[in-house]
């Protein structure tokens, strides 16, 4: 096994004890990312959202109390079952459906399934440059015609970049999680084919940690 499968499965561990030992542990609240995706997704007119990393789902509440159709993935079934629980609670359980699913695999949908895909610090998440590359070509792939792709990834101007356990690849592990940071020219590869990328800065969380928000179309 290579080093970053040997990596991915540590996180993989990793996110399962945090979401159990942290039930609900961003809170209720979406996102400012979600909000701004949401108003973005509805522009375009897209009725049903991937959203991958969804974890115990806020985000994924969010983008079904809005209205939308949900196939909420993550690798961690720990934040899966929290998110089926708030979502039948919510009475949103005939919007919401969950896949637990490892991103460095094919997506678990045919092509051209969704309108529009979704993910807050997904990509910048133990995933190798390559495995990135690989995961948005299957992004493009299950995206109708004319489909939104709105992502959110840590920089290379982040305080956290080049602190901590470095793995290579620009991925830096800090307090038990690793983080791929993006330099610009990862995202600009990253939208080849697609519409220009909007890349708008924002902070978010104590440190506060510097990310991008990444919104790119594909072509009718």
């Amino acid at each position: 096994m290579r080093e970053d499968q040997d990596l991915a499965e540590v996180q993989r561990e990793h996110w399962q004890q945090t979401y159990g030992t942290h039930p609900g542990m961003y809170g209720a609240r979406p996102s400012d990312a979600a909000v701004h995706a949401a108003a973005i997704f509805r522009a375009a007119g897209a009725g049903s959202v991937l959203e991958l990393g969804a974890g115990h789902g806020r985000d994924a509440l969010y983008f079904a109390r809005s209205g939308f159709t949900v196939l909420a993935a993550d690798f961690s079934p720990v934040g899966l079952d929290q998110l089926r629980e708030a979502a039948t609670a919510e009475g949103l359980a005939g919007r919401v459906a969950t896949a637990v699913h490892d991103v460095r695999d094919p997506l678990p949908l045919g092509d051209a399934r969704v309108d529009a895909v979704f993910a807050h610090m997904l990509l910048c998440m133990a995933l190798s440059t390559g495995e990135i590359h690989a995961l948005v070509a299957e992004v493009r792939r299950v995206l109708r015609p004319g489909g939104t792709f709105v992502y959110t990834v840590r920089h290379t101007g982040d305080a956290h970049y080049g602190a901590g356990t470095g793995h290579g690849d620009d991925i830096w592990e800090h307090g038990g999680f690793a983080v791929h940071f993006f330099p610009p020219d990862l995202v600009d590869a990253l939208a080849d084919g697609w519409s220009p990328a909007e890349v708008h800065p924002f902070e978010e969380g104590g440190l506060p940690r510097r990310l991008w928000r990444v919104t790119q179309s594909l072509p009718r």
